[in-house]
């Protein structure tokens, strides 16, 4: 990236200007532009981004995500992808150098966008499968949440509506809580300790926090758990002689656990899926397994088969016939955690 940029002002990009000039009055951002823009066979999606220095933190906005330019789309309502990302990361005292680490993870997630067409709203989350920055394998923020950003919000431009998407950094403590109970909630659970939701590489996990770890146990008891499904690496059934064989990853293994054990007692189904095979986990009084289509499985589960399911769902390979679901069995096959390069760093089960 470059500190200038040579495209003059257009609609979109003005729009953005102009949020940003009601919360920075006067403030001349650090901005930095890409060299080739990504309309002109550029590698990175964002065209440029701004960091804005406050007394405790970085204040970093893309440009990019949405029409900036011109009106592409169809959708008149929204421009492009609906948002732009913004990210506020910890500066310490005297620190006058962006993180420009940060500027690289967010083209990373806009490449991500653009790539696959997955877009990303406010109460989705992801496993980062490793550190936020590579330069620091210390730091406990290895996973991420989206929000909307508490001082930006939503914006109308001439493309249409723009939303200021904040990322927030977690630890992967703090990520095992959202499949148990909810992305918002809980990040409204961690305002009390950070208001603005920063992402401090140098914090330590804050479900160890006494206030927090008592408001999260209150919401996962009271509200059980918002996510209705789950996208795995390592899923699959067959059926065979009558039987049928459920095969997971021992990587997701204790989190699917969690959240069936946060939905169903609340009359809510769970949906598995993977790249060749889905799996539907209901509520009921007697027990149920069937296959309604080549890859979709329907499981109902009494809350003795639940309970004895969920028991079993643990990070440790092995083979498990349940008793109370006599014509079900459990496979647990050991996990490879891979970097964004494809390199296994890990194995679990």
């Amino acid at each position: 990236m470059t500190d200038t940029d040579t495209d003059d002002d257009y609609p979109g990009w003005d729009a953005i200007d102009a949020a940003l000039a009601a919360l920075y009055p006067g403030v001349a951002p650090q901005h930095y532009g890409t060299l080739i823009k990504w309309r002109l066979g550029g590698p990175d999606p964002l065209d440029g981004m701004s960091f804005y220095r406050r007394d405790d933190h970085w204040h970093l906005v893309s440009y990019g995500m949405s029409e900036l330019y011109r009106k592409e789309s169809d959708v008149a309502e929204v421009s492009g992808w609906g948002y732009e990302f913004t990210f506020r990361v910890a500066r310490q005292a005297g620190e006058d150098q962006p993180p420009l680490w940060a500027a690289n993870f967010l083209q990373a997630l806009a490449r991500y966008v653009f790539g696959s067409g997955n877009n990303f709203g406010p109460g989705q989350h992801l496993d980062l499968n490793g550190p936020v920055c590579a330069e620091r394998p210390d730091t406990a923020i290895r996973a991420a949440a989206f929000t909307d950003d508490p001082e930006l919000g939503v914006i109308d431009t001439p493309h249409g509506q723009v939303r200021f998407l904040q990322i927030v950094g977690l630890t992967l403590e703090e990520y095992a809580v959202i499949v148990q109970w909810d992305a918002e909630r809980l990040l409204d659970t961690l305002r009390t300790r950070l208001p603005l939701l920063v992402t401090d590489l140098d914090r330590a996990d804050l479900t160890g926090d006494a206030e927090v770890a008592a408001a999260i146990a209150h919401g996962v008891r009271h509200d059980g758990s918002s996510t209705g499904a789950l996208f795995v690496a390592e899923a699959s059934w067959q059926q065979q002689d009558g039987g049928t064989t459920l095969t997971v990853g021992a990587n997701a293994a204790a989190r699917i656990g969690r959240v069936l054990a946060s939905r169903l007692p609340f009359g809510r189904d769970l949906y598995l899926a993977a790249a060749e095979s889905q799996v539907r986990v209901q509520p009921g009084t007697r027990v149920e397994v069937r296959a309604e289509a080549d890859d979709l499985l329907e499981l109902r589960l009494t809350p003795e088969a639940l309970a004895e399911l969920t028991g079993l769902l643990r990070p440790v390979a092995g083979t498990h016939r349940l008793g109370t679901v006599p014509e079900l069995t459990l496979q647990i096959v050991r996990s490879q955690i891979r970097d964004q390069s494809g390199e296994v760093v890990a194995e679990i089960g």
